[in-house]
């Protein structure tokens, strides 16, 4: 059995990470979507707890779709699969230098570990978690960017966050 490994901190998960998820779930007998934990992101939005909670309520559709999380080293974390394989979405040619040089590291550190690059579907190029935080502080309808079972989430969360620095 071959499992893909979908990594990403997911804060919060969008219609672009759904599309890359619900295409590798078609290509994959396991996905494992693994919320990792990146150092580099200072105050997310979401706890951990909080994103993967909301990831299993989007990818309950899909039957072959777990969620997990991780604070080590990915290419560490895929050796608890076998033929694991990392599956990674690509938006633009600034994501595939990074994710090229990332995927070069893994398969150093793991010479078993493939990465396989599936690029966005043309609707979802612009959409990143980033952006989406930064849409849903100006109030923002969300609908085209995030799935519909955790807007609220995502609306109530800025508004929460938002109170917080000016109330």
């Amino acid at each position: 059995m071959t499992t893909a490994i979908c990594p990403g901190s997911f804060d919060p998960i969008t219609l672009g990470h759904l599309n890359i998820i619900r295409r590798a779930s078609r290509i994959f007998d396991q996905v494992v979507v693994c919320v990792m934990v990146n150092s580099t992101k200072k105050s997310p939005l979401f706890t951990l707890e909080e994103r993967m909670e909301l990831i299993e309520r989007v990818v309950r559709r899909f039957p072959n779709v777990k969620v997990d999380c991780s604070d080590r080293l990915l290419a560490d974390y895929a050796k608890q699969f076998p033929r694991a394989v990392l599956v990674k979405g690509l938006r633009a040619v600034s994501d595939y230098e990074s994710e090229a040089q990332m995927a070069l590291i893994n398969k150093k550190m793991n010479p078993e570990l493939e990465t396989v690059f599936l690029t966005s579907s043309e609707k979802y190029t612009y959409i990143s978690s980033s952006v989406v935080k930064e849409m849903a502080r100006y109030g923002t309808d969300l609908r085209k960017f995030v799935p519909r079972e955790i807007l609220e989430d995502v609306v109530a969360k800025t508004r929460e966050q938002e109170g917080g620095l000016h109330g």
